[in-house]
């Protein structure tokens, strides 16, 4: 028997002030079985930087050829493609040609990803930012996320503050990229 996904209720204070975004989201996150709590606080961090008219969430890790995030306009069309954890070369190719914009937000080793992706074939590979959040914010932060949680989270000159459960953490956001 399959285990179905949990679902989280988030309610997000944003101030994005490097890109001067500021919304309060209510969001409803389906956690799959499989997902892990580092993932998937990443991915909710991912949906926030990138916050945009036509944001969504795709079915996560349960998503196969999906980004975990994406934004469409009013259209249909494939705006952005946004990618969390150690995306595979492939996955990134295909993103890079459906989309105008590609990302990925990482928690993980980001040397051994570009060292993964260098050389390989992936559509405007040096224009795909690659933001490492350090390993362990995210553990500390998602150590705290609960099914029905409040956050705010803070973005200014490149530094992350959450602050969740009567806590605060910061994490810098560092941007690399491909075959640099």
């Amino acid at each position: 028997m399959a285990l179905n996904a949990t679902i989280y209720t988030l309610t997000v204070e944003l101030a994005d002030i490097d890109r001067a975004v500021y919304a309060s989201l209510d969001l409803r996150m389906a956690r799959e079985p499989s997902e892990s709590a580092d993932y998937f606080l990443v991915r909710l961090l991912a949906y926030c930087l990138e916050y945009a008219e036509g944001i969504s969430f795709t079915q996560g890790v349960a998503a196969g050829d999906e980004p975990a995030v994406w934004i469409h306009d009013l259209t249909g069309r494939l705006l952005a493609w946004i990618d969390v954890g150690l995306p595979d070369a492939t996955h990134l190719h295909k993103g890079s040609r459906a989309a105008e914009r590609v990302a990925v937000y990482t928690h993980r080793h980001v040397t051994q990803l570009i060292s993964q992706l260098s050389g390989k074939k992936i559509h405007r590979a040096e224009e795909i930012p690659i933001y490492a959040l350090e390993q362990r914010f995210v553990s500390d932060v998602a150590g705290l996320i609960e099914r029905r949680a409040s956050l705010s989270i803070t973005r200014s000159d490149g530094e992350l503050f959450v602050d969740v459960a009567g806590q605060s953490f910061r994490s810098t956001i560092a941007e690399h990229r491909i075959g640099t």
